[in-house]
């Protein structure tokens, strides 16, 4: 039993105290977890895109203060009543989504969206109570996504923690808890492209990184990476793409450069950037009759997704996904085992690290496009 269990734990936080100004590290209070709940010592946390984007809230609802952070790996401190998977000590990663196992989704072989726990970008509070865990001084500070690790703790739905070996070094699967699972995922168990097939990918950041590294490792011949900024098509070669298109560079729209290029369209294309622009162009550039796009990135709230109906009728297929189609709890412990089998690249994903004081440097970097996950040393 952790000696802190019961007990309101005092500790750092990065504090979103409004949108778009730098992330305040400020000592706050976090309050033992409730039945169903479990409390986590973050070691390390990576920032996401998702992060920089709700912080910015420019397209989303604004919801503050806020402690941002999705993608971390940690200790299991102590657990709330009912919890079984999970006890004090255990090496688990925190998941935006979740896993109740009991729902129709969670039955369904085919689905990760949790009825009970699937994400939720609105909502600051815990599902249990409707009430934060996070305060300073008595005001509450809310959560994100269900799970705020720009914390040195935090506190989750036991149904996003997933346990996993505690010989994997969480520096590095960290990542998997949101991008690299996302990308990869979205490839590999939602377009499916077949080996010798074409595949696009939109935005080369870390979740179209890792889709492309999808595309890699299912054997498609033509990996062709879209993206506004020239310069990433090097680094992007070390994932699979082999060929590069620049929308910026031609006078058509960016789906008709692809179709000529590829006699008609890809065969599978992944949608990696939440621009709604790409989005229609992902689904417009793949191959009638078979042509499959997925989209992934997360879209401005007031955005609307806009075709012909033609596209449908000629047999062009649009799905969406959530983290990659994985279910947390089960899933994620065997792609944390493919890493550590050598069978899943993980390393080439980290660009940079920081400590938790320089916690704005690694957006300074994001915001740059220098970095395509930092990951931030919570305990430095």
């Amino acid at each position: 039993m952790s000696t802190t269990a019961g007990q309101i734990i005092k500790c750092k936080a990065a504090v979103a105290w409004e949108a778009g100004k730098p992330l305040v590290i400020e000592e706050i209070e976090v309050a033992p977890p409730l039945a169903g709940e479990v409390r986590l010592k973050i070691l390390f946390t990576s920032l996401c895109h998702t992060d920089v984007y709700f912080w910015e809230a420019k397209g989303q609802t604004p919801v503050f203060p806020r402690i941002l952070g999705h993608e971390a790996g940690g200790i299991v401190e102590s657990v709330g009543e009912g919890v079984t998977h999970v006890k004090p000590g255990d090496h688990a990663l925190p998941v935006f989504t979740g896993e109740c196992g009991e729902c129709p989704h969670c039955k369904s072989e085919e689905s990760n969206m949790c009825d009970l726990l699937r994400i939720n970008t609105d909502r600051g509070v815990m599902i249990g109570d409707g009430k934060s865990r996070f305060s300073k001084n008595g005001q509450p500070i809310f959560h994100f996504v269900g799970t705020s690790t720009f914390s040195e703790y935090t506190v989750v739905h036991a149904g996003c923690v997933a346990k996993i070996d505690p010989a994997a070094p969480l520096d590095k699967v960290c990542v998997l808890s949101c991008g690299i699972c996302t990308g990869f995922g979205a490839t590999v168990n939602v377009a499916k492209p077949k080996p010798g097939s074409s595949v696009a990918v939109f935005g080369l950041g870390a979740v179209g990184l890792a889709a492309a590294e999808g595309a890699r490792v299912s054997g498609a011949s033509r990996i062709i990476g879209v993206d506004l900024v020239s310069s990433r098509f090097e680094l992007a070669k070390k994932f699979g793409v082999n060929e590069f298109v620049n929308p910026k560079d031609h006078d058509k729209p960016v789906q008709e450069v692809i179709a000529e290029m590829t006699n008609g369209g890809v065969d599978r294309a992944v949608e990696c950037t939440g621009s709604i622009q790409a989005m229609i162009s992902a689904f417009e550039c793949v191959h009638d009759g078979w042509g499959v796009a997925v989209l992934v990135g997360v879209p401005n709230k007031d955005d609307a997704f806009k075709t012909h109906p033609i596209n449908f009728l000629n047999e062009r297929t649009l799905k969406g996904t959530f983290y990659g189609n994985y279910k947390p709890r089960s899933d994620l412990p065997s792609v944390v085992d493919q890493y550590m089998k050598g069978e899943l690249e993980v390393d080439k994903f980290i660009t940079h690290s920081v400590p938790f004081s320089e916690i704005n440097k690694a957006f300074d970097l994001m915001l740059k496009g220098e970095s395509i996950r930092c990951i931030i040393r919570m305990q430095d």
